[in-house]
């Protein structure tokens, strides 16, 4: 195979095609931890948000701030070291159903090696979402309640909605992003790789923020976890009630899109998001 030559790698690597990951501000730890304690003082549960900030952190392609909030995370929260891993990785593997696989693959490649020894020793190596003829057809149900819990009474028109522009769209979307990707499956109770119901649209909502440009996307979602208090869907273990039914509110959204938005101003520098930048 041929050698790339020196003006194709250079053009690669331009500086304005921000071609590497996006290191950590110095300060990252504070907003993390202060994100976590306004969580707590509405009944959040921890893994509630460090699954927003997980996700807004694997969004802006930041490896090295995902190991910062590992480490804040812990610090409170010793006895969780090896679920707050395993639940960090779980939250950057939906992640890809949203952002694409190259963040999550940069993330996780960095996120893992720098891990104490002992917590890595002690994450699950077995694989929970190989399909086979035996799962299939669960799998495939399990990416349909969930899509209808979000997007109901509209559910059947959006997916015919989507059939529209190209017939493999929802077949794609609904089975392999909701029933193998978004929606957890079955498998042994492994502390941390549960994210739930609440805790999935906590991801799609803080992904799309710090994506920006999909605007209806955010709020598809925050009326998706909204309606996981009305069809029961929310109480899976993974919250309270009344966490819940915060997260839910008004002022629970505007947290969340707040908390992303300062992730998204402190680990840019104040030039917002990878994904999409408005030159004025």
């Amino acid at each position: 195979m041929s050698k790339l030559s020196n003006s194709l790698k250079q053009l690669i690597n331009a500086p304005f095609a921000r071609p590497n990951t996006t290191p950590a501000p110095q300060d990252i730890g504070a907003l993390y931890n202060s994100i976590g304690k306004h969580a707590t003082s509405k009944k959040v549960p921890p893994a509630t948000w460090l699954t927003l900030t997980g996700s807004a952190t694997f969004t802006l392609n930041s490896p090295a701030s995902l190991t910062t909030l590992y480490n804040t995370y812990t610090s409170h929260h010793k006895r969780e070291r090896i679920s707050a891993a395993e639940l960090m990785r779980e939250v950057g593997l939906k992640c890809i159903g949203l952002n694409g696989v190259p963040r999550t693959i940069n993330c996780l490649n960095a996120f893992h090696p720098n891990l104490p020894e002992d917590v890595k020793a002690g994450l699950t190596r077995t694989p929970s979402r190989t399909p086979s003829a035996d799962n299939i057809e669960a799998t495939k149900r399990r990416g349909r309640a969930l899509w209808d819990s979000i997007y109901r009474p509209f559910e059947g028109k959006l997916i015919d909605k989507l059939a529209s522009t190209h017939p493999d769209l929802p077949v794609h979307i609904v089975n392999s992003e909701y029933g193998l990707l978004f929606s957890d499956p079955p498998r042994d109770d492994v502390p941390g790789r549960g994210v739930g119901r609440i805790g999935m649209s906590v991801v799609a909502v803080a992904c799309l923020r710090a994506q920006t440009g999909v605007g209806p996307q955010v709020l598809s979602h925050i009326y998706g976890l909204r309606k996981s208090l009305d069809d029961g869907s929310w109480d899976d273990g993974t919250v309270s009630e009344e966490g819940a039914r915060w997260l839910a509110s008004d002022e629970g959204g505007e947290w969340m899109l707040g908390s992303v938005d300062a992730i998204v101003e402190k680990v840019s520098s104040g030039e917002g998001g990878t994904f999409a930048k408005a030159k004025l």
